[in-house]
């Protein structure tokens, strides 16, 4: 059984521990290590999480094992991003270990849920354009609706495309 609890800042370094641990394996091959590492501070210090969820207005929701009692992974999201009915995840890592076992999808799908109970009709989302994940979101009933390089300082870029799912 899975369960899925909105985080506290309490729970921050488990959202630390998590980044750290999939960020390699996801884009070691796409990305340099002093660009993972630059990215890794830059989002995923307790001061950039702090703002992320009480000047961002992010919610990040952990999914854990009830039986291990292990977490398996997290997803950020904001409602109304820029002020239309479009849900934003601005994150979503699973441990490399729980990938491939519907952990993903169950987030995406509670996320999903919670934007229509606050009158969302779409989810959004960046994803590197050179990240397995994209084929994920396809499946998961997301399109490619754009593509932007997001200059993120120090000389490292975010080439993503933007992607979207209709909610009914």
């Amino acid at each position: 059984m899975i369960a899925i609890t909105e985080v506290t800042e309490t729970d921050l370094p488990v959202i630390q521990t998590i980044a750290h641990q999939t960020w390699p394996s996801t884009f070691g091959e796409i990305l340099s290590p002093s660009q993972i590492r630059y990215m890794l501070e830059m989002m995923y210090s307790l001061d950039a999480l702090k703002s992320q969820i009480n000047e961002k207005k992010h919610v990040f929701l952990l999914a854990k094992d009830e039986i291990s009692n292990e977490y398996l992974g997290y997803i950020s999201y904001e409602l109304h991003y820029k002020g239309e009915s479009v849900t934003k995840v601005h994150k979503i890592y699973m441990l490399p270990a729980s990938q491939g076992k519907g952990v993903g999808r169950l987030l995406i799908d509670n996320v999903a849920e919670r934007a229509i109970q606050q009158a969302d009709n779409r989810l959004g989302l960046n994803v590197n354009r050179y990240n397995r994940a994209v084929q994920f979101y396809e499946r998961m009933g997301f399109v490619v609706i754009g593509q932007e390089d997001i200059d993120i300082g120090d000389g490292f870029l975010m080439e993503d495309f933007i992607m979207e799912k209709r909610l009914n």
